[in-house]
């Protein structure tokens, strides 16, 4: 008889130290953002992208400060759809030629052109090459980035023609390289106009040479008010005219006169990568966030001052986890930065941009004080001083310890009374077991009870090894099971224990 007690409590001691053994296991959980898992989708973000990061999973970094569709914009080209470069603006596509290619100025793609055609497009009535007529202000802006620079490649050509007292006046503005630079040709274009050799033809030209596989920003402006016409590259005027019966300044404008509507063509001649080609019914004016490079030359700065930004929905753990520790995975260029936040709570509903607090914190610092079912991450990425910069993170890992949910009782008994039961069991071998929730209910397996006077289904007896359920049916059979909750969290509730059952009855005297 001792040899079976020694025995059984030899048993009750092992399969204790196994299930505390999992119970461990169970203090130390990863939560990973990115990476492997992928990214979700964001509670709020701002002027963020994704791209390629370590070991080729996707990262967030900052959205390139693309040019964008405003309501000055007649057309915008940006090739983030291989299918449909033009993103915006009212023109058909004829023909293209362009191959889409990751090689890009801006977000994420741009169009590579091997001197097979490039793109042609014609604009519907009422967009800039689609009408004919008086025209106001334009300016044409694109990213160039040939992989040659020989004389002859064209980057931009429209030709038409209009009719002059009767006479038939053959247009043209063509882009072309000459020399490594750009020559601007405009033919019959403006309106009474005439040059030094009483011709209606206007030529601007750029001074600094175009660098094969180097980004340029480019513009060709004219201004209706003052009658402007300059070439700019990346961000300086290299040629400028005025378009005046004077050709100065101060004379009449002579305006735009656009005759019978035809194609244009972007780059039909030209071998290299474009991007971000747009036509403004304005007059080029300096970005509003610029960058220079060493020579000092001015362009757009690629990504925004203000740098981006993401918040995650809540993320939800479990009852009084603790957050010990971000770390993140990233690439952090010199001058730029990254900042973390975290919050956290048992209930997010009624959460806004205040409250609860945010708390900076850094990657792999140990954490405290951070404890809830849910937490939540903010991430705000800055560029560097010049805005050619970004930071990229590949993946948030946050390291977090759940509270242990307490073994059950193992043995439990219940035993009828006269409209009652009395359930007992032996206390739970876990030592993190503060007391006992007591459930039961009349199916087995659902503990939805209501009708006991001591309350509905579950019942919190405290630290009791015994209780006793009033206000039964006699004759009615109840189910019942016991779960321990947690000395350190009463809200974390572990396993229930076996079902046992009884059915109360009014025994005769």
């Amino acid at each position: 008889m001792l040899g079976n007690c020694i025995k059984k409590r030899l048993l009750i001691i092992a399969l204790a130290m196994i299930c505390a053994g999992s119970t461990m296991n169970l203090f130390a959980k990863e939560y990973l953002l990115g990476g492997k898992n992928g990214w979700p989708v964001f509670q709020k973000q701002y002027n963020i992208t994704t791209g390629k990061g370590r070991f080729g999973y996707d990262c967030i970094q900052l959205a390139s400060n693309s040019f964008v569709f405003d309501e000055y914009t007649d057309l915008l080209i940006d090739f983030e759809d291989a299918q449909m470069p033009v993103s915006d603006g009212d023109y058909t596509i004829n023909r293209n030629n362009f191959q889409q290619t990751n090689q890009t100025k801006n977000e994420k793609a741009a169009g590579l052109s091997r001197n097979m055609g490039g793109l042609s497009i014609s604009g519907k009535p009422g967009t800039f090459f689609g009408s004919e007529g008086l025209m106001g202000s334009f300016s044409i802006e694109f990213w160039l980035c040939p992989s040659i620079a020989e004389n002859g490649e064209i980057v931009l050509n429209w030709e038409s023609s209009k009719n002059e007292d009767g006479r038939l006046v053959f247009q043209v503005i063509n882009g072309t390289f000459d020399k490594g630079h750009i020559k601007w040709e405009l033919n019959n274009i403006f309106d009474m106009y005439l040059n030094a050799a009483g011709k209606n033809e206007v030529e601007l030209k750029g001074s600094s040479k175009i660098i094969p596989d180097e980004w340029s920003y480019h513009v060709l402006s004219f201004d209706c008010e003052t009658g402007i016409l300059e070439y700019v590259v990346n961000g300086i005027t290299e040629d400028i005219t005025y378009i005046t019966n004077e050709r100065s300044e101060g004379g009449d404008v002579n305006l735009v006169y656009l005759g019978t509507p035809s194609e244009l063509s972007i780059c039909p001649e030209y071998t290299g990568i474009l991007d971000d080609f747009r036509i403004l019914r304005r007059p080029y004016s300096p970005p509003d966030f610029q960058s220079a490079d060493n020579a000092g030359r001015i362009g757009h700065a690629q990504y925004l001052p203000v740098g981006g930004s993401f918040v995650t929905k809540p993320i939800m753990v479990s009852t009084g986890s603790v957050l010990n520790k971000l770390e993140a995975e990233m690439n952090i260029p010199s001058q730029t930065a990254v900042c973390y936040y975290v919050r956290s709570g048992e209930n997010f509903y009624g959460w806004n941009d205040e409250y609860p607090e945010w708390k900076p914190i850094e990657s792999g610092e140990d954490l405290k004080g951070i404890t809830g079912l849910y937490f939540q991450v903010a991430v705000e990425l800055m560029p560097d001083g010049n805005g050619e910069q970004t930071p990229a993170i590949t993946s948030i890992s946050l390291d977090f310890t759940e509270l242990p949910e307490p073994l059950p009782p193992f043995v439990v008994k219940a035993v009828a009374g006269n409209g009652s039961v009395t359930v007992s069991w032996n206390y739970s071998v876990d030592d993190t077991a503060g007391g006992y929730y007591l459930y039961y209910g009349t199916r087995p397996g659902e503990y939805l009870g209501r009708m006991a006077i001591e309350g509905e289904s579950p019942i919190n007896v405290g630290n009791t090894s015994s209780y006793t359920v009033t206000g039964l049916e006699n004759g009615k059979i109840y189910y019942f099971a016991v779960a321990a909750w947690s000395a350190y969290d009463m809200r974390v509730v572990g396993n229930l224990s076996k079902e046992v059952f009884a059915r109360p009855l009014a025994r005769l005297k």
